[in-house]
């Protein structure tokens, strides 16, 4: 199988590559990325003999139609994905994940290729903090940042394009991942890297947002099982039932790695700070058979602080560009 992964330089794609070499031997894998800055070649050179890795935009259509039409199937993680940044210029956002969803969307469609579109739970908005209910793959789309709204807009184009045109498209939307290789602006390696650096955490509001984590592992088996099973036209939600809210994280991170776990300072909120995501993922362990293996938070944690502090060559020349960035912002956290 000849399998194209755009974003294979970033955080998830990064990782589902690693997974997918190691896994499937019979894979031809190519990696299309545009090396923004949340892209990061080095993530891939572990497999680097073992993968084609083409520089390039998800928008330049002669070079998508050509790479597309030299595949069986594209796995499309390529976005932008900081909702802060997307508060400061949504202009990216839409580039990317609107007309660059577009632009492989018609690829796909011209050269009849399988197709699966990697997307997020935040299209669906919030739910309160004391909400039985957990978003489903009937719940309405209710976006509340340009980021979100964006990728809300790239999954209705998958599904119109599935509907109108026959494309061979599964969809996903997943929880917030954590693991190896994400970028030290995210909530969790910011966190951890702060740490590891000296530098005293901070986080938005009171700390008590719910994210559902799942370990970016998790997310790229059931990718797997989706493209391997999932029916088509068909949208899945992935989730490990992994509800904590931001404050605990930061506690958590604190104690593994030796420190009170109340060293930490509180800034003010974020604009549009959704209040609770979680995702109930009944129809792809009932019709797939897929299960998490980190089912336990704080080991799936565990595990990634060790590899932060492991691999201090690969984040920290990003750290301290992120920070300086922070810095000139006037902007010292994020969550």
């Amino acid at each position: 199988m000849r399998v194209l992964v755009t974003g294979g330089a970033g955080f998830i794609g990064a990782n589902f590559v690693h997974q997918t070499v190691a896994e499937r031997p019979d894979a031809e894998v190519t990696v299309l990325d545009a090396l923004t800055y949340a892209g990061n070649r080095s993530s891939l050179d572990p497999v680097a003999d073992r993968i084609r890795f083409v520089h390039g935009d998800i928008t330049d259509a002669a070079l998508v139609d050509e790479l597309v039409g030299n595949s069986d199937l594209v796995v499309h993680f390529a976005a932008e994905s900081h909702n802060d940044n997307s508060l400061s210029n949504p202009w990216p956002f839409v580039q990317t994940n609107i007309v660059g969803t577009v632009t492989l969307l018609e690829a796909v469609r011209k050269h009849d290729v399988r197709y699966h579109h990697i997307s997020t739970d935040e299209v669906y908005g919030d739910l309160e903090l004391d909400d039985p209910e957990r978003f489903t793959e009937s719940t309405a789309y209710n976006p509340s940042s340009p980021y979100s709204s964006t990728k809300a807009s790239s999954d209705m184009l998958v599904r119109a394009w599935t509907r109108s045109f026959g494309v061979r498209a599964t969809l996903s939307n997943c929880s917030n991942n954590y693991g190896p290789y994400q970028h030290v602006e995210k909530f969790i390696p910011r966190q951890v890297t702060n740490v590891l650096a000296g530098l005293r955490p901070r986080l938005y509001g009171d700390g008590l947002n719910v994210r559902d984590w799942i370990h970016v592992d998790d997310h790229n088996s059931a990718v797997w099982a989706i493209v391997d099973g999932g029916r088509i036209g068909q949208t899945y939600l992935i989730g490990a039932d992994g509800e904590v809210d931001n404050r605990t994280v930061m506690e958590t991170i604190l104690e593994v790695l030796g420190q009170r776990p109340d060293a930490f300072d509180f800034v003010t909120d974020r604009p549009g700070h959704d209040m609770r995501y979680a995702i109930d993922s009944t129809m792809l362990r009932e019709e797939l058979g897929w299960a998490p293996r980190y089912r336990d938070f704080r080991s799936g944690l565990e595990a990634t602080v060790g590899w932060y502090r492991e691999n201090e060559q690969w984040w920290r020349p990003q750290k301290d560009a992120t920070e300086r960035a922070y810095l000139a912002a006037g902007e010292k956290t994020t969550g």
